[in-house]
């Protein structure tokens, strides 16, 4: 719970939270387990740092726990962000960007370094990794498509099977395919655009849940590159292609503005928006909204994630997966490198944001002050000054 309140910056923010408080901390999981995961689950569509934190629940708990991490990890982001849509209208909308969370970002760059640096001594062991990840930074800089991450992670992988790395001996059981999950995982996917488009042309009264949860499901199921890319089929489906407008664009970039603001998952936006699509059908409707919207978003990830890693860890013991590994960790340093830089030129330069840090990266590097306890000082520091 004290990570889903104090988790900023991002997915590749979460991931360098994630090395300070699942592997330095709890011991939950290793660092090389860490990257792996957060490796594998930039190949699937959906919200990775979530599909991370969802793995992390599985190894230790299995299913129920997965199930029960992923719920602990998006609820505050959403309540707050379906509260917003119940609020925006009693407020100024410039007056919701408050300064509290003004050190919130040189913080967040703080983290990012720790986790880059952390990534690097760990995936980083030779010239060919060293250059993959100095390609992986650049491209993922330059270049912001969403496939652009998974295709880096191919790339690396095909570039690390050049090597001659050899299998460990080890006896290790066949993880057990969880069928069951892609099956649902499909049944819903039809059974969402069936009843979206019987409720359509039939103009059921009640047609709009069936279409909200069609889109969200969708979206998904398909989205690469995180929370730019969500943001933009918003835009698409609810304020452009829509035959009544559901909101104009102000209105959805001040619920992107204000999700950048506060900790978890990028995905928590979708509480918000569905909130505001059911608004004119009364209050019950749009608390509706609020929670159909994230769990269409989140239900795919998790099902796909969870078919697919029993998958992947099979797929590990054949020595082109094996090797592909160590270049695909090359990738997700030079990608958090990327994000680095990317936040890093968004912040203004001046003394106390500089102080921050630096002031950050060296506690997460010297300290055993956890990460919460990080961030909340940043909070308060805000308030106070």
């Amino acid at each position: 719970m004290l990570h889903s309140v104090t988790a900023f910056g991002g997915p590749q923010g979460h991931l360098a939270m994630m090395l300070k408080t699942f592997v330095q901390q709890r011991k939950d999981v290793t660092e090389k387990e860490l990257m792996e995961y957060n490796a594998f689950c930039q190949l699937l569509p959906g919200a990775s740092s979530s599909q991370t934190l969802t793995l992390i629940g599985y190894k230790r708990g299995g299913i129920p726990l997965a199930v029960l991490t992923l719920l602990i990890w998006i609820s505050p982001a959403c309540l707050l962000m379906g509260s917003l849509s119940f609020l925006l209208q009693y407020f100024d909308k410039q007056a919701l960007h408050v300064d509290i969370f003004k050190f919130v970002q040189p913080m967040a760059v703080g983290f990012l370094c720790f986790g880059g640096i952390k990534a690097y001594k760990i995936s980083v062991q030779n010239t060919a990794t060293f250059l993959i990840a100095l390609v992986s930074l650049v491209v993922a800089y330059y270049f912001k498509s969403p496939w652009t991450f998974p295709a880096l992670i191919i790339v690396g992988g095909i570039i690390s099977n050049f090597s001659n790395k050899r299998i460990p001996d080890l006896e290790e059981k066949p993880k057990k395919i969880q069928w069951t999950n892609l099956w649902l995982f499909a049944l819903i996917f039809i059974l969402a655009g069936i009843m979206s488009e019987v409720a359509r042309t039939n103009d059921w009264i009640t047609r709009r849940p069936f279409n909200l949860f069609e889109n969200f499901y969708r979206f998904g199921s398909l989205v690469f590159g995180g929370g730019d890319v969500l943001i933009a089929m918003m835009l698409e489906q609810y304020v452009f292609r829509a035959k009544t407008q559901f909101m104009d664009s102000e209105e959805l970039l001040t619920g992107v503005g204000i999700m950048r603001a506060i900790p978890g998952p990028t995905f928590s936006v979708t509480a918000y928006v569905g909130g505001m699509v059911m608004r004119n059908l009364g209050t019950g409707y749009q608390l509706l909204g609020c929670m159909i919207a994230p769990i269409a978003i989140f239900l795919p990830s998790m099902l796909l994630v969870l078919f697919f890693f029993p998958i992947w860890q099979n797929l590990k013991k054949h020595v082109i997966i094996y090797r592909a590994l160590e270049g695909i960790n090359a990738v997700v340093v030079g990608i958090m490198w990327a994000a680095t830089l990317i936040l890093m030129s968004t912040i203004q330069y001046n003394w106390y944001n500089v102080a921050i840090m630096i002031s950050t990266l060296l506690i997460l590097l010297y300290s055993k002050v956890p990460s919460p306890f990080i961030v909340l000082t940043f909070i308060l520091l805000g308030w106070l000054f």
